[in-house]
Parts: C-alpha cells; sequence; structure tokens
C-alpha cells in the first residue's frame, strides 16, 4: 500500500469518528431540550442521560464542571414539566424562549413574530435546502427554529457525514446541500444560526431554572458551544 495513503487512512477514520461522536451530542441535545416526556424522565432518574453526556462531551474534548449533574437524578416529573413550561412556553411569555427568532427579533430592536419572521424563514429555507422541509409532521405547527429542531437539523447533517444516515427517498444529495456538503451545511448552520444566539440562551437558562435538571442541560449546552 502506498505510504501516503496509510497514512490518510487512519485520519480519515478518525474524522468520521469524530462526526459521529457530534452527531450523539447533538441528538441528546435535542432530546434534552424538547418538552420532557416520560422517556427523558426515565433515562434521567436512571443515570443514563448523565452518563451518555459525560461520556460523548469527553471524547468531544469539552470539559464538565465535576458537579454539573448534581441532583438531577432525583427530579420530580410534576416539577421537571412545570419548569419546562415557565421556561420555555410561559403565559404570557416565556422566561426564556427557544427559538431562535426571539432572541434574533431582540437584537433587531423588533417585536418577535413567530413563523413570520425573517430569521424562522432562513432556518426553514436552510431546512429545505437540505431537503428536510417535510420530515415533521408531529410537530408541524412547531416553528422550525425551535432550539431543539435546531439541533435535530444538525445531529441529521453530522450523521450524513459520518455515513450513519441514510438520504430520504427523493431527498437531496449532500452535494446539493449549502456549501456543497453535510460537513460545510453543519458549519454554515452552526455559525449563522446557532452561535446567534445559544450561548445567551444557555446562560438565561442556567440562571432562571428552578430544577437541577435544566441548570445541567445549560451547562451541557455552554461546554459543547465552548
Amino acid at each position: 500500500m502506498d505510504e501516503t495513503m496509510e497514512t490518510k487512512l487512519p485520519a480519515a477514520a478518525e474524522e468520521t469518528a469524530q462526526w459521529q461522536v457530534r452527531a450523539s451530542a447533538c441528538e441528546l441535545l435535542a432530546l434534552s431540550l424538547r418538552y420532557p416526556d416520560e422517556g427523558l424522565r426515565e433515562v434521567v432518574v436512571s443515570g443514563e442521560w448523565a452518563d451518555a453526556a459525560r461520556e460523548i462531551w469527553s471524547v468531544l474534548g469539552k470539559e464538565l464542571p465535576a458537579d454539573w449533574a448534581e441532583g438531577v437524578e432525583g427530579v420530580d416529573f410534576h416539577d421537571l414539566r412545570a419548569d419546562a413550561t415557565r421556561l420555555f412556553v410561559g403565559t404570557p411569555k416565556a422566561v426564556c424562549s427557544p427559538y431562535e427568532s426571539f432572541w434574533r427579533a431582540e437584537d433587531d430592536g423588533v417585536q418577535p413574530l413567530m413563523f413570520i419572521n425573517p430569521h424562522a424563514m432562513e432556518v426553514e429555507r436552510f431546512c429545505k435546502d437540505c431537503g428536510l422541509a417535510q420530515s415533521r409532521e408531529a410537530d408541524a405547527n412547531d416553528p422550525l427554529d425551535h432550539i431543539a429542531t435546531e439541533f435535530e437539523l444538525l445531529e441529521y447533517l453530522a450523521s450524513i457525514e459520518a455515513g450513519i444516515a441514510e438520504i430520504p427517498e427523493h431527498g437531496r444529495q449532500p452535494q446539493e446541500y449549502p456549501g456543497g456538503s453535510a460537513h460545510a451545511a453543519y458549519d454554515s448552520f452552526v455559525n449563522e444560526h446557532l452561535r446567534t444566539f445559544a450561548s445567551r440562551f444557555a446562560d438565561k437558562l442556567e440562571a432562571e431554572a428552578r430544577t437541577a435538571y435544566y441548570r445541567a442541560v445549560a451547562q451541557l449546552l455552554r461546554a459543547y458551544l465552548a
């Protein structure tokens, strides 16, 4: 075998493995930031959630505080849902909006409007450009710029780059994605969308959360963005 090929193969394998881990991290963050259901409660109380996060973030080289998950296993499901409702839904206003467009509208000094705003429309267009516009029928009434949905998109792109996800029938090929590859689309979305608000969202979430779980999620998100 050619010596150049011998040196390139391990590097390629390492890069593929890193994309697999990124996909796992995005999957966990998407799960963590969705409105909590019984399935989430079970993995949190069992310790599986924290164990998975520690392992994934360690492989990514992301440092978590030693006590970041202290108290999460004892979370009460009623308290968890109550905290999620207050933080992400709120009446009349969410304490910590999970929508990119709310944060960016504030930056622009305009009234945030769900769906009908340039930032939410940009996210929807980006999803369409990646062939994912019609993939979420169950959440059709939920704007695509929800932070959990953005992590679902990033999970998909990382999985495509790692070669562990199948492109949907009649879906777009990676060379048709923004930037011409799943890798380029991933980087573009992180820089043009996620990084515009996610750090501030994490800070607000940690400051306002009443449960140990959401304080831990905030620290997990902040470490991922570091």
